[in-house]
């Protein structure tokens, strides 16, 4: 039987990794500032970043998913573009375009606002599915293609989209391709009675996003992510992350269980808390505390079950009977 060390046998960080979770603590402090009473959603944002994963932000209107975006974005030092989707937007306006220089008599490529460190992609499911599609090798190969030539993406690069839920008129629900790209999805829910009388009293003078300054660079960040790859899994915590995975395959409250992707991704996000923790491995809490906003866009609610609620409040329930079911490794 293989023993997991507890919270209690966890040692301090070495010295080599006491500057970065220095700067994890600053860029954490920086997003709470903007971001009241969101703990968990300041959290998830930062697992998403160091394991270089794409986030999705789904809720109703004006539950502050553009806050937390842009409060990322600041807090980084690095380029930055705000992209707000509409039903009449093009491929090309995300992506950029090839034009034929008439002085030089060559074609030229302009880039567009898809390279950059960091994309905002607001309301990215009020566009039509050909637009949404532009960002597929974007996210998952860090490069475009057009017109034949690959054109890299700088690094790190980071996609944060916020959408309503499907259910508003206008919106175009994200295919299954699509949502695949994302390696969590997260909801930001109402703000309790104090903290929203607490934003009531600090935003009658300013907006908290305009006051943020970046607590970190582009190396800060490579220098982070690179530190989570090397974050030991052991054994037992495959065979747990496999066994919550075969559930959902198996499960006939589920039409379309996990792949392998997302297998792969729930690792990666339970490296990337365990480096948020100071830890140099993982431990089961970090995959059972994760396995909801990973999993919960990669599958599909069958018809039957789907029909008693929102298809994405169904997933998550199936999703956490699925977890509590699962025996964790000693």
């Amino acid at each position: 039987m293989t023993i997991m060390p507890t919270r209690e046998t966890i040692e301090a960080p070495p010295a080599a990794t006491a500057k970065p979770l220095a700067k994890l603590a600053e860029l954490e402090a920086s997003l709470g500032s903007a971001l009241r009473g969101k703990p968990e959603a300041v959290n998830l944002s930062l697992v998403c970043l160091l394991a270089r994963g794409h986030l999705l932000i789904e809720d109703v209107p004006g539950v502050g998913k553009t806050t937390l975006a842009q409060a990322l974005a600041r807090s980084v030092s690095c380029t930055f573009h705000r992209l707000q989707f509409t039903s009449d937007m093009l491929p090309s306006d995300v992506l950029g375009v090839t034009i034929y220089n008439a002085h030089s008599g060559v074609f030229e490529f302009k880039p567009g606002p898809v390279f950059t460190n960091f994309l905002l992609a607001d309301e990215i499911n009020r566009t039509t599915p050909k637009t949404q599609s532009a960002l597929l090798e974007a996210m998952n190969e860090n490069q475009v293609t057009l017109d034949g030539h690959s054109h890299s993406l700088p690094r790190p690069f980071m996609v944060i989209a916020t959408q309503n839920p499907v259910e508003h008129h206008g919106t175009y629900p994200l295919p299954e391709s699509q949502l695949d790209r994302f390696l969590m999805r997260i909801k930001m829910g109402y703000p309790s009675h104090e903290t929203e009388k607490e934003i009531l009293r600090n935003r009658a003078t300013d907006d908290p996003i305009e006051s943020l300054e970046p607590v970190a660079d582009v190396a800060d960040v490579m220098t982070m992510q690179q530190a989570v790859t090397r974050i030991k899994v052991d054994s037992s915590l495959h065979d747990y992350a496999l066994e919550i995975v075969n559930r959902t395959r198996k499960s006939d409250q589920l039409a379309l269980g996990v792949s392998p992707r997302g297998t792969l991704m729930l690792q990666r996000a339970a490296q990337a808390r365990a480096f948020l923790e100071g830890r140099d491995f993982c431990l089961p809490d970090d995959f059972k505390q994760l396995a909801v906003a990973v999993f919960s866009h990669r599958v599909v609610a069958s018809a039957r079950h789907a029909s008693l609620q929102k298809k994405s409040e169904t997933t998550e329930i199936v999703l956490r009977e699925i977890v509590e079911s699962v025996r964790v490794p000693l």
